[in-house]
């Protein structure tokens, strides 16, 4: 179960334009650790190998979670979720209480246009990505479903449940950083790279770092887990034969009762991801941005599936949950807003980029596609059976 209704995930952006925020988050949360750093000790300078090590590091804690400790996994979630709620408490009272605020008229009303795009309209969803960084994920439950009893009943409970509960925390976190901002030029320029931490420091100097290291100790765990779902993801995608080196990644040795291959090859495909960055931050950011791209296209094929479907009349599995009458048309506005969403993530951050500050992420999905369906077309689809054909050849 992920919840995110943090100011971490609440990015703000600098006139309209997305200034940076997909940048800090590729490398990594645990690159607020550094922005804590600068605030307590002004006169370290920052140099982009520290924070390449320091996302190295949380690769090898979430290693080490997943693999010595993957049997007390599901009580160390549960405390963090504890911390989850109590920090949120925690934080939200201080910047009520001690923070000056800002007019409604001035929060609900002042709209910038800074990436010059001559729409403010058009400069609102250029920055769809952030909003969605505070709500998307509730689905990193279903890659936990073979280890999830009667999974059909709990796992959409939770996904309701996390939509719920984060819907609500982040949208109030929102509102009252709305308020607490104060100068946003002055928050966006932070020497701390991070403008919530400036923000804490500016409401109560004493209690920034405690409020902020709430945030990175919530982040470090929620490496963990998204380390267990994709290494879930990468076993099952073995195990049905639709990846290369299946056999491998499949195995799960007696007595550990865990992908210990998949997770290895998870944390090893990280790290030399985050290596990339030892040489050019603008590769690593490029090729990272696939991820965001990647996950709005899956739920695209799976709505578009089910709403496939429907319209054709054909029946669907057997479920504890079911969307019902209203499943068809909830289905549809799902589409159509991951399709303005997978478009707008592909803009450049503001108009005439440079060649370093272009988005690329369209370029390399689609070469990422190109490969898959060779691959496909020449060995996987050989080989590969779905899992709707394994449930039906259990039933």
């Amino acid at each position: 179960m992920e919840l995110k209704a943090w100011p971490d995930d609440i990015v703000v952006e600098k006139n309209g334009t997305k200034r940076d925020a997909h940048d800090m988050a590729r490398m990594g949360k645990l690159q607020e650790l550094r922005g804590l750093v600068v605030l307590n000790h002004p006169d370290y300078v920052p140099q982009r190998w520290h924070g390449s090590l320091i996302a190295i590091s949380l690769v090898l804690f979430s290693l080490l979670n997943n693999t010595v400790l993957a049997q007390k996994l599901p009580l160390i979630e549960g405390v963090i979720l504890i911390l989850h709620i109590g920090g949120f408490i925690a934080i939200l009272v201080p910047l009520w209480v001690l923070a000056p605020l800002s007019s409604a008229h001035n929060v609900f009303t002042s709209f910038n246009d800074g990436g010059d795009w001559h729409s403010t309209g058009l400069a609102v969803l250029v920055g769809i990505l952030s909003p969605q960084l505070a709500l998307i994920g509730p689905d990193a439950a279903v890659h936990m479903s073979e280890e999830v009893r009667n999974a059909s009943k709990t796992i959409p409970r939770i996904m309701l449940a996390t939509m719920c509960i984060n819907g609500a925390m982040g949208f109030i976190m929102l509102i009252t950083l709305c308020f607490c901002v104060g100068n946003l030029e002055d928050v966006l320029d932070t020497a701390t790279g991070y403008p919530f931490i400036q923000v804490f420091h500016n409401v109560t100097p004493r209690g920034a770092t405690t409020m902020a290291s709430i945030l990175v100790i919530l982040s470090q765990f929620c490496a963990v887990t998204n380390m267990a779902t994709a290494s879930r993801q990468l076993f099952s995608f073995a195990r049905d034969q639709g990846v290369p080196f299946h056999d491998f990644f499949q195995k799960v040795r007696p007595g550990l009762d865990i992908p210990l291959n998949a997770v290895l090859a998870t944390s090893m495909f990280s790290i030399l991801l985050i290596c990339i960055s030892f040489g050019s931050t603008i590769a690593f950011n490029q090729l990272t941005a696939l991820g965001t791209v990647a996950l709005l296209s899956s739920y695209m094929v799976s709505i578009g599936s089910m709403a496939l479907l429907r319209i054709r009349g054909r029946p669907l599995l057997k479920c504890h949950f079911s969307l019902g009458r209203y499943g068809l048309a909830i289905n549809i506005l799902a589409l159509l807003f991951l399709a303005l969403s997978f478009v707008m993530v592909c803009f450049p951050p503001a108009r005439d980029p440079t060649l370093q500050g272009m988005n690329w992420s369209i370029v390399i999905f689609s070469g990422v596609m190109v490969l898959s369906g060779v691959y496909y077309r020449g060995i996987a689809r050989h080989k590969y059976a779905g899992p709707v054909k394994l449930v039906k050849t259990i039933d």
